[in-house]
Protein backbone atom coordinates (compact mmCIF):
# COMPACT_ATOMS: atom_id res chain seq x y z
CA UNK A 1 0.00 0.00 0.00
CA UNK A 2 1.56 3.72 -0.75
CA UNK A 3 1.02 6.21 1.19
CA UNK A 4 0.08 9.69 0.35
CA UNK A 5 0.94 11.35 4.10
CA UNK A 6 3.48 14.23 3.56
CA UNK A 7 5.18 13.14 6.57
CA UNK A 8 6.06 9.96 4.90
CA UNK A 9 6.97 11.99 1.91
CA UNK A 10 9.58 13.43 3.13
CA UNK A 11 7.60 17.28 2.56
CA UNK A 12 8.82 20.40 4.54
CA UNK A 13 6.35 22.31 5.81
CA UNK A 14 8.36 24.90 3.31
CA UNK A 15 7.40 22.59 0.18
CA UNK A 16 3.80 22.67 0.99
CA UNK A 17 2.27 25.45 -1.09
CA UNK A 18 -1.46 26.39 -2.10
CA UNK A 19 -2.27 27.55 -5.38
CA UNK A 20 -5.90 29.00 -5.53
CA UNK A 21 -6.66 27.03 -2.61
CA UNK A 22 -5.29 23.50 -4.15
CA UNK A 23 -2.53 21.73 -2.37
CA UNK A 24 0.96 21.60 -4.64
CA UNK A 25 4.14 20.02 -3.72
CA UNK A 26 7.03 21.38 -4.55
CA UNK A 27 9.67 18.97 -5.52
CA UNK A 28 13.36 19.54 -4.19
CA UNK A 29 15.75 17.81 -6.53
CA UNK A 30 18.81 18.23 -3.95
CA UNK A 31 19.54 15.52 -1.30
CA UNK A 32 18.95 17.36 2.01
CA UNK A 33 22.67 16.86 4.04
CA UNK A 34 20.86 16.00 7.53
CA UNK A 35 24.46 17.07 9.09
CA UNK A 36 24.49 20.28 7.55
CA UNK A 37 20.90 21.12 8.88
CA UNK A 38 21.55 23.13 12.67
CA UNK A 39 19.21 23.08 15.65
CA UNK A 40 17.20 25.86 16.53
CA UNK A 41 19.49 28.04 18.44
CA UNK A 42 17.16 27.52 22.11
CA UNK A 43 18.59 23.87 21.94
CA UNK A 44 21.71 24.70 20.42
CA UNK A 45 22.96 28.45 21.90
CA UNK A 46 26.08 30.17 20.05
CA UNK A 47 29.36 29.84 22.32
CA UNK A 48 31.60 32.57 23.36
CA UNK A 49 32.49 34.77 21.04
CA UNK A 50 30.53 33.08 18.22
CA UNK A 51 28.90 34.71 15.51
CA UNK A 52 25.86 34.04 13.86
CA UNK A 53 22.73 35.00 11.61
CA UNK A 54 24.42 38.58 11.74
CA UNK A 55 24.61 38.80 15.91
CA UNK A 56 26.89 37.75 18.62
CA UNK A 57 27.30 35.74 21.64
CA UNK A 58 28.58 35.93 25.30
CA UNK A 59 27.59 32.15 25.59
CA UNK A 60 25.06 33.30 27.83
CA UNK A 61 23.30 36.50 25.98
CA UNK A 62 23.11 36.59 22.20
CA UNK A 63 22.13 39.96 20.53
CA UNK A 64 21.61 41.23 17.29
CA UNK A 65 19.90 44.16 15.38
CA UNK A 66 17.24 44.97 13.43
CA UNK A 67 16.74 47.20 10.79
CA UNK A 68 13.47 47.01 8.20
CA UNK A 69 12.35 49.90 5.81
CA UNK A 70 10.18 50.87 9.43
CA UNK A 71 9.51 49.32 12.45
CA UNK A 72 6.73 46.80 11.21
CA UNK A 73 8.70 45.51 8.85
CA UNK A 74 11.36 45.13 11.42
CA UNK A 75 9.50 43.63 13.97
CA UNK A 76 7.86 41.07 11.35
CA UNK A 77 11.76 40.19 10.83
CA UNK A 78 11.96 39.32 14.60
CA UNK A 79 9.20 37.56 14.83
CA UNK A 80 9.87 35.29 12.11
CA UNK A 81 13.53 34.50 13.59
CA UNK A 82 12.08 34.07 16.97
CA UNK A 83 9.97 31.28 15.59
CA UNK A 84 12.82 29.75 13.27
CA UNK A 85 15.16 29.51 16.03
CA UNK A 86 12.60 27.74 18.33
CA UNK A 87 10.84 30.78 20.80
CA UNK A 88 7.35 30.56 19.23
CA UNK A 89 6.08 29.68 22.44
CA UNK A 90 7.59 32.80 23.93
CA UNK A 91 4.35 35.54 24.42
CA UNK A 92 5.55 38.78 22.04
CA UNK A 93 3.31 41.78 21.80
CA UNK A 94 1.08 41.12 18.89
CA UNK A 95 2.06 44.29 16.45
CA UNK A 96 4.02 47.01 17.00
CA UNK A 97 1.54 49.70 18.17
CA UNK A 98 1.46 46.81 21.53
CA UNK A 99 5.19 46.87 21.52
CA UNK A 100 5.51 50.61 21.92
CA UNK A 101 3.58 50.30 25.32
CA UNK A 102 6.55 49.40 26.72
CA UNK A 103 8.67 51.56 25.29
CA UNK A 104 10.19 54.14 28.56
CA UNK A 105 9.02 57.58 27.77
CA UNK A 106 11.85 59.07 29.43
CA UNK A 107 14.86 60.68 27.41
CA UNK A 108 16.76 60.36 30.45
CA UNK A 109 20.07 58.62 28.95
CA UNK A 110 20.99 57.59 33.22
CA UNK A 111 17.30 55.76 33.25
CA UNK A 112 17.70 54.01 29.93
CA UNK A 113 20.87 52.50 30.73
CA UNK A 114 19.40 50.40 33.73
CA UNK A 115 16.04 49.89 32.36
CA UNK A 116 15.19 47.75 29.59
CA UNK A 117 13.69 49.95 27.12
CA UNK A 118 11.37 47.61 25.49
CA UNK A 119 9.45 44.14 25.85
CA UNK A 120 10.79 41.45 27.97
CA UNK A 121 9.51 37.87 28.74
CA UNK A 122 12.06 35.83 29.72
CA UNK A 123 13.75 34.17 27.69
CA UNK A 124 13.66 36.72 25.31
CA UNK A 125 14.11 40.72 25.18
CA UNK A 126 13.54 43.44 22.35
CA UNK A 127 14.60 46.62 23.11
CA UNK A 128 14.08 50.06 21.33
CA UNK A 129 17.64 51.98 20.87
CA UNK A 130 18.93 54.54 22.81
CA UNK A 131 19.50 56.61 19.89
CA UNK A 132 15.59 57.84 18.94
CA UNK A 133 16.19 58.52 15.48
CA UNK A 134 16.41 55.03 14.77
CA UNK A 135 13.11 54.91 14.62
CA UNK A 136 13.04 51.40 12.39
CA UNK A 137 15.70 49.83 14.48
CA UNK A 138 15.19 47.46 16.91
CA UNK A 139 18.03 45.32 19.04
CA UNK A 140 16.70 41.55 19.98
CA UNK A 141 18.56 39.91 23.09
CA UNK A 142 17.88 36.30 23.70
CA UNK A 143 19.44 34.49 27.20
CA UNK A 144 20.61 30.57 27.00
CA UNK A 145 18.36 29.21 29.70
CA UNK A 146 20.81 26.05 30.37
CA UNK A 147 23.44 29.13 31.93
CA UNK A 148 23.93 29.07 35.35
CA UNK A 149 22.62 32.44 37.32
CA UNK A 150 20.71 32.42 33.86
CA UNK A 151 17.42 34.33 35.53
CA UNK A 152 19.31 36.76 37.35
CA UNK A 153 21.36 37.46 34.43
CA UNK A 154 17.64 38.32 32.28
CA UNK A 155 16.55 40.55 34.69
CA UNK A 156 19.90 42.52 35.10
CA UNK A 157 20.95 41.50 38.40
CA UNK A 158 23.52 39.55 37.63
CA UNK A 159 26.77 40.12 35.59
CA UNK A 160 29.85 38.25 34.67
Amino acid sequence: MISHNRVDMGISPQQQVKINGRPVMIASYVEEDRAAIKPPMRNAFPAEGESYMGGSSTGNIYETTFAGRNLEDTFAMIKAFLVEEGYIDVPIPTDVDELRAFQLSTRNRQVLLFEDNGYVHNPVKILFPLDRRKKSTLILKLYNEAAEKHLLRFHNKWED
